[in-house]
This record gives structure tokens, sequence and C-alpha cells, in this order.
């Protein structure tokens, strides 16, 4: 049962995130660092016990954690400490303003960030609705969400449930989108504090002492973008 020991609990998850930094959801190239591989089936596999797909918006808020599409379009995991570097990196030193002001913001993704930045946080089914009033944009949207998430420009706030009329949760969780400069603390003064390169050497450097198994080159595929 993987490397980090078996995960039983939103809790248990939640605190593996804030030791460790980072954690993929689904099982990837480097063996063992996945939420997947650290569940038992029983619960991966749901039914009527909840699992980690109805853990994530506990986990967030437990660990005041960013959740996001960070890998290859695939949820990650960051902890808090450790999401401003990766977010810096994955940004390359640009806010979303610099990046319109110096024309290198995909104008596709521009509406996106101005809902974000109009409201402190919108759910999925809002956001797009706000957005996607042309058919090319609806065409967009779920790229341009992801490519945002990639870029370390969204991050989930929390996951939210439609209810039915006894008032019982139901269904999968509507994910609920704001931006890290909204979600934590400081972020920018901590995000910018160094070059996005060393940024980038220290997370190398964490990830090469919690994955001792994984080589240098996997561990770059996972910090970059693509």
């Amino acid at each position: 049962m993987g490397v980090f020991g078996e995960l039983r609990s939103a809790e248990d998850l939640a605190a593996l995130v804030r030791e460790i930094g980072f954690l993929p959801f689904f099982r990837g190239e480097i063996a063992g660092f996945s939420v997947e591989e650290h569940t038992p089936p029983e619960l991966w596999w749901g039914g009527e016990v909840w699992g980690p797909w109805e853990w994530k918006g506990p986990v967030i808020r437990l660990a005041h954690c960013a959740y996001g599409k960070f890998y290859r379009g695939k949820a990650v995991y960051i902890s808090e400490e450790w999401f401003p570097d990766f977010a810096n990196f994955r940004r390359d030193g640009y806010d979303f303003d610099a990046r319109m002001d110096e024309g290198i913001a995909r104008g596709r993704d521009v509406p996106i960030m101005e809902e974000l930045w109009r409201e402190p946080s919108l759910l999925s089914k809002e956001l797009k609705r706000r957005v996607c009033f042309t058919e090319e944009r609806k065409k967009n949207f779920d790229g341009s969400l992801t490519h945002l998430q990639m870029q370390g420009y969204v991050t989930t706030e929390d996951f939210e449930y439609e209810r039915d009329r006894h008032g019982k949760e139901y269904g999968w969780g509507l994910a609920r989108y704001t931006t890290p400069e909204r979600f934590f603390a400081d972020f920018s003064a901590r995000a910018y504090a160094r070059e996005p390169q060393a940024s980038y050497a220290r997370m190398e450097a964490c990830l090469t002492k919690l994955l001792p198994h994984a080589s240098l080159s996997q561990i770059g595929r996972f910090l970059s973008e693509k």
C-alpha cells in the first residue's frame, strides 16, 4: 500500500498533504506517489462509504491546500507551503496582469480570469455560465480552465453538492474556483520572493528527498507544465 501508508479518512489525507507537500490524485509514472495507491480498494471504489472522491472538499479545508489539474491535466494536492514556489515556476514569474500587458496571455483564458477577479470565488457551473455566451467560448472553456490551473493561476477553493428535497447531498461535487491570490494569505509576496528557477530547484530538492526511487527526469516531468 504505497510508500506513505494507508489513507482511510479525509483527516489522514490532509495530514499527508501537509507533511509531504505534493500528492497527485491518480497514479502516475512515479510509483507510490498518488492518493490512489494509498487508498484501500473498498474506499477508492466508493459505494455507500465515502472515500477520496468525497474527501476532496474536506481535505482542502483541513489542509488549506491547493487542489487542481496541475499535472498533465490531472488533479494534484499541493500544500500551502509549496504552492507559491509551484505557481512561481509555472507562471515563469508573471502574474496574469503582467502576462496580459506583455501580450503573452492566451485570449481565450482572459474571460475566465476576469470573472474570477470580479468575485471571491465561483462554482464551476456559474463560471461557465458567465463566460460561455458564444459557441466558441463553450468549446474552449474546459481547456482554458485546465490551462489556467496548469499555469498556477486558478485553484479549487472547495467542492459543493446538490441537495435533494430532504436536504441530502447527491451527485458529483461541484468545484468552486478561485485564484491563489485570494485563497492564500500573502500569496504574491511568497510566490515572487525568488526567481522561478530557484523555486524549481527548491521543489526538485524536496521531491528528490521525498521520492528517492524517482529519477530527476521523472521529477522534472511532474514539475513541468507538460
